[in-house]
């Protein structure tokens, strides 16, 4: 009897140590286990698709799994980061744009995730300044700020939607230039506001370089600064608007990679490394380059950063100028 007792023992305690090994595989187990999901707020053809492409191809080659991005447009990016947000396979990450990780929780009384609490911060993937361009029919330089204070409330600027980057940029714009009262229209896409500027429907947009230097190159609009502190490598020939008058004024669109909040710390930090090394490669630079965008890649805390300080740039915005959208 103490034989068998002993034999029973002796299994069960083999057993135990077997369950362990093989949880102690389990979470040792190499990551990915599978293809990526790469999610993307906006349609295929846009800035971020861009970007989301340009870095899915050399970040399958380096963690041997499949990277597919996936176009879930709608809500200025908002639903794609929701679903980045509730994801739980481990696997499923995301392209964001500004607005989703800062203004978006102060425009949105209902938005259904928390950029602060709800992800994690991956890295700063891309950066470029805005270009603030106007019909050819205006002045250039000082002599064109002189002039948009002189219209007053008749001058109008377009943008791309209430909340975005260059609506409230422009609002920044408006504090920082006395007597700066431009109406806002807002409009659907950077295409139909250059329309609107050729048609002169309205005097001024701040727009992406990748959007606004085709049609300044064409002859079709003013470039009349860029929105960085000096001047821009993306386009080296512009002023900044720093040096047209305009004190204090630093502004960027970027884009950066996220994951939902419960990745592992060790994943995190396997997937900000590779991809800031892909972003340093000298191909991929110069195709975002192309694209009109400045390749960055930061660590994890770097984003958080970035994010932390733009919330709060943007924020004294929206709370001075009361904007909210439902």
């Amino acid at each position: 009897m103490m034989q068998r007792r002993q034999f029973t023992f002796a299994t069960a305690a083999l057993a135990a140590g077997g369950l362990s090994a093989t949880r102690a595989h389990a979470q040792a187990a190499p990551w990915p286990t599978r293809p990526l999901r790469l999610l993307v707020g906006f349609p295929g053809g846009s800035t971020p698709d861009m970007v989301a492409r340009a870095i899915a191809e050399p970040l399958a080659q380096a963690l041997g799994q499949p990277v597919v991005v996936e176009n879930k447009p709608g809500a200025s990016g908002n639903i794609a980061a929701d679903q980045v947000a509730k994801a739980s396979d481990g696997h499923t990450l995301g392209i964001v744009i500004n607005g989703n990780l800062t203004s978006s929780k102060m425009l949105y009384s209902k938005l259904p995730y928390d950029p602060a609490r709800d992800f994690s911060m991956l890295s700063l993937l891309t950066t470029a300044p805005l270009i603030l361009v106007a019909p050819t029919s205006t002045p250039q330089g000082k002599a064109f700020f002189a002039e948009a204070v002189r219209q007053g409330d008749k001058w109008n600027y377009g943008s791309v939607g209430a909340g975005s980057v260059a609506h409230l940029g422009m609002e920044l714009l408006k504090a920082r230039v006395p007597g700066l009262a431009a109406v806002h229209v807002p409009y659907n896409g950077n295409p139909a506001v250059v329309t609107a500027l050729i048609g002169g429907q309205v005097q001024m947009a701040l727009m992406p370089p990748g959007v606004a230097m085709p049609q300044v190159n064409a002859g079709k609009l003013h470039a009349i600064g860029v929105t960085s502190s000096g001047k821009s490598t993306l386009v080296p020939e512009l002023p900044s608007l720093s040096e047209e008058g305009v004190k204090d004024f630093n502004l960027e669109v970027w884009t950066a990679l996220v994951g939902p909040a419960g990745l592992p710390a060790a994943v995190q930090a396997r997937i900000a490394g590779l991809v800031t090394g892909i972003l340093k490669t000298p191909d991929v630079r110069q195709r975002l380059f192309q694209q009109g965008w400045q390749a960055v890649g930061t660590s994890p805390e770097g984003l958080g950063l970035r994010v932390r300080q733009e919330t709060a740039l943007l924020g004294g915005i929206i709370k001075a100028q009361n904007i909210r959208l439902n």
